[in-house]
């Protein structure tokens, strides 16, 4: 065994974009590197007060939270490394299509197949910011005959902390709640 150090190394690390309006309704997306659940019904992001996002969750108190996908790497990255501070239109770039949700104050974009519709709870520690989940919208397509999320069909991105480099999820292991009874 090698000691690394303390690092932010927690596997796997979603990428995640924020969906906010600001003041004026317009459409912001970012990608932020820290978030995951923290509840239930609750999912926490680590969110800089700098960001665009970060005021606009500050005003509506609202937000949605798509998974990045293969598919959408390169606009994904691309609203990671651009500040809506600095490039106002840069969701144009994306070519994403925007919907407004239903349940919040905050864009759906139709490149990610799943979407958490998240109402701020609170600020802690001035960046983690936890938010309830108030629906799931998914795509029928990554559904499957029962209505769950089918990983065959779905191809999110996760984050790797210690290359800063983008991997696809892999092929389903095992059965959760299932295999370790053999042990028993």
């Amino acid at each position: 065994m090698k000691d690394l150090g303390a690092k932010t190394m927690m596997f796997p690390m979603p990428v995640l974009i924020l969906g906010t309006y600001d003041e004026n309704g317009k459409a912001d997306a970012m990608n932020a590197a820290w978030g995951g659940i923290a509840d239930d019904n609750q999912v926490w992001v680590c969110l800089a007060k700098s960001h665009k996002t970060t005021k606009n969750i500050e005003q509506t108190k609202e937000a949605t939270i798509a998974f990045g996908t293969v598919e959408s790497l390169k606009a994904c990255d691309y609203v990671g490394v651009v500040s809506a501070n600095k490039e106002p239109d840069k969701l144009e770039k994306t070519g994403w299509k925007i919907t407004k949700s239903a349940n919040v104050n905050a864009p759906i974009f139709d490149a990610f197949p799943l979407t958490l519709e998240c109402r701020l709870v609170k600020v802690l520690d001035d960046e983690k910011h936890l938010f309830q989940i108030v629906n799931v919208v998914a795509d029928e397509k990554i559904l499957d005959a029962d209505g769950k999320v089918d990983l065959a069909k779905y191809h999110p991105i996760i984050y790797n902390t210690a290359d800063h480099g983008y991997y696809e999820f892999g092929k389903r292991v095992g059965n959760a709640f299932s295999d370790g009874k053999s042990l028993a």
